[in-house]
């Protein structure tokens, strides 16, 4: 049986793996993320095109299926400012926390920004978006 704190020791043990993983391959390192963005270095790049091609994979083995829709109102735009986010600050929302970890103390500013900016999203989307409930992480 699943219980609430087997599942969070569950997703502990595989954070900590991810981000350990993450660290010592050289992920969270800014100079990295800004090699990879102006195409220097296509290390990563590869790695990314390599894990999508294996979700394919494993997709069609399990016969995933999705029905295309239309498309979330917030999509365009949530992509363009987490992509610019990501190309300024050098990481991901969860690279921060491996950069922390890691001893990296500026990407507390990169985590602070993240909340800043899911609490501005939460505030735009009451008071002028009104997208449907699953948008700005709620």
């Amino acid at each position: 049986m699943r219980t609430r704190g087997g599942i969070l020791v569950a997703n502990i043990i595989a954070g900590l793996a991810l981000g350990y993983s993450v660290a010592n391959i050289g992920f969270g390192d800014f100079g990295e993320l800004n090699r990879m963005f102006t195409f220097q270095d296509l290390r990563m790049l590869l790695a990314f095109a390599g894990a999508v091609a294996i979700i394919i994979v494993v997709f069609a083995v399990l016969r995933v299926r999705r029905v295309p829709g239309r498309i979330h109102a917030g999509v365009i735009p949530g992509s363009v400012l987490f992509g610019t986010g990501w190309a300024i600050s050098g990481g991901c929302p969860s690279i921060p926390i491996v950069q922390v970890a890691s001893g990296y103390l500026p990407a507390l500013i990169t985590i602070g920004g993240v909340v800043v900016g899911i609490r501005l999203c939460r505030w735009a989307n009451t008071k002028y978006f009104h997208l449907d409930s699953g948008s700005c992480g709620q």
